[in-house]
């Protein structure tokens, strides 16, 4: 006999209506297109930056530092040459900036400097991305005494002075490049990145997808090529972006203390060494070398919050 204790008359005037199973097309409502593939965190990213117009703006500011960098031919056919009657001279047709005191154009070293400058950035970041990132990713992924021997190293490294131990190497160098400073500047600028990827990569080595790609017996080197290290990324991305500014004031540091690039290379820190020796008659003279640099760090921070914001779920959410 069934139960019916649960079954309950409905009252005048509540009946229900139940629609016939043809008019109700839930499975349009529920259907999910499996067409396009899912989003990726880069992907999200990229959405995201576009609609900001800080990221558009930093990334003209690069664009055109870049120009000035690999053609600067673009922007002033000016003559390298210096004229000692043009010393300390103001502006003129063709020369708007005017003279520094060996003669000199002003415009046209603004526009040239660019390449020395973003030379150094460029090599240096690259040259601290793969030793840091190499160190740092062996030392998460392994664990153990690898982990150990090249945490106490990088501590070591760390705890010399980074703008310091630079000054004491370069000063005992004869020959400099653009190449030589790089790698100076590297020497002791990696340990940062080396600390982000070991911590990205601790926290990426556990995940699912790598269990699952050990029990499908791939080795250790290409899981943590493969997939450790792209999902480790972002942080180490992040942080290069703002390094390569760094690095650019770095040179023009070393520049500016007569130990950087020769005096023969066309840079911001060395116009801003010879700027001041007549910044009390023609102060202007340092305006253009030092807005130039800003410029050009500024955009490099600027690009590399909008990335760390893009790339940082929580911050997407704030």
């Amino acid at each position: 006999m069934p139960d019916n204790r649960y079954e309950k008359t409905p009252r005048p005037g509540q009946e229900h209506f139940v629609a016939p199973p043809e008019d109700v097309q839930v499975g349009v409502v529920d259907a999910v297109d499996v067409s396009e593939a899912p989003s990726s965190l880069w992907q999200e990213a990229w959405r995201d930056m576009r609609h900001r117009p800080l990221f558009w703006v930093s990334a003209a500011l690069i664009v055109f530092v870049i120009l000035m960098a690999v053609v600067p031919g673009l922007f002033t056919s000016a003559s390298p040459k210096c004229v000692l009657t043009d010393s300390l001279g103001g502006p003129t047709q063709g020369h708007i900036f005017g003279f520094d005191k060996q003669g000199c154009d002003l415009y046209y070293r603004a526009i040239h400097g660019a390449r020395a400058s973003v030379t150094v950035g460029v090599l240096s970041t690259i040259f601290v991305v793969v030793l840091g990132t190499l160190i740092g990713s062996v030392a998460g992924y392994f664990g153990g005494w690898f982990d150990t021997i090249l945490s106490r190293f990088t501590d070591i490294f760390f705890a010399v002075p980074f703008v310091l131990a630079a000054i004491v190497i370069m000063s005992l160098l004869q020959d400099r490049n653009e190449v030589v400073v790089a790698v100076v500047l590297a020497t002791f600028g990696w340990t940062s990145i080396a600390r982000i990827t070991r911590g990205a990569v601790l926290g990426v080595k556990n995940n699912e997808f790598v269990t699952a790609a050990k029990a499908l017996g791939m080795g250790r080197l290409a899981i943590l090529g493969k997939h450790v290290l792209p999902n480790a990324a972002a942080p180490i991305i992040v942080y290069a972006t703002v390094a390569l500014g760094t690095f650019i004031v770095a040179e023009a540091t070393l520049s500016f203390l007569g130990i950087g690039l020769p005096s023969t290379t066309i840079s911001w820190g060395g116009d801003l060494a010879k700027a001041q020796e007549a910044i009390r008659v023609a102060p202007e003279i340092m305006i253009y070398p030092a807005t130039a640099l800003a410029i050009t760090v500024l955009s490099f921070i600027m690009m590399g919050d909008v990335v760390r914001d893009a790339l940082d779920p929580k911050a997407r959410k704030r």
